[in-house]
């Protein structure tokens, strides 16, 4: 009996330290680590239950690799409610297995973290920052990608906007 429980104990950590892969960070983290990456990173707000950021998330990171290989990181930040953090967030991952950093943003007044990212940005998902420092490039959009557009947009951001 004793071996049964530590099975079922040992089951339960193993999967709640799954579940703790999902960063959970502030907006003044996002805006740090914007200001501070040496390396082209690209940089998307989605949530579960938006059903745009799905059906993107669906083609985002393979086009991103075809073009980019390993050169761009991919940080894939979750809006989703607290009430679904970590779980219902690392359920979905783990369904699509994304292999991008996920993040969680512990934030609910997206008047006050959405101009921190770019001031254009009025609050929709999905939402994408394309930036390399090594250029200075920087490009926000507002809106869903399309299959088509994310290899253009990369391409773009690796040349440094030429």
């Amino acid at each position: 009996m004793k071996k049964i429980f530590f099975v079922f104990y040992l089951f339960l950590v193993i999967r709640q330290l799954h579940a703790q892969n999902i960063e959970k960070v502030k907006i003044n983290d996002v805006v740090h680590y914007i200001d501070t990456t040496t390396q082209p990173v690209i940089i998307n707000f989605w949530a579960t239950w938006c059903t745009p950021c799905i059906h993107e998330l669906n083609y985002f990171e393979n086009e991103i690799k075809a073009v980019a290989g390993n050169r761009v990181k991919i940080i894939l930040i979750s809006v989703d409610y607290a009430d679904d953090y970590p779980k219902t967030i690392a359920k979905f991952v783990k369904q699509h297995g994304y292999s991008a950093t996920i993040w969680w943003l512990n934030e609910t007044n997206a008047a006050d973290f959405c101009p921190k990212i770019d001031r254009t940005w009025n609050g929709n998902i999905p939402a994408t920052l394309m930036m390399n420092p090594i250029t200075k490039y920087r490009q926000f959009y507002n809106r869903q990608l399309t299959a088509p557009q994310i290899p253009l947009a990369v391409q773009e951001m690796l040349n440094g906007g030429h």
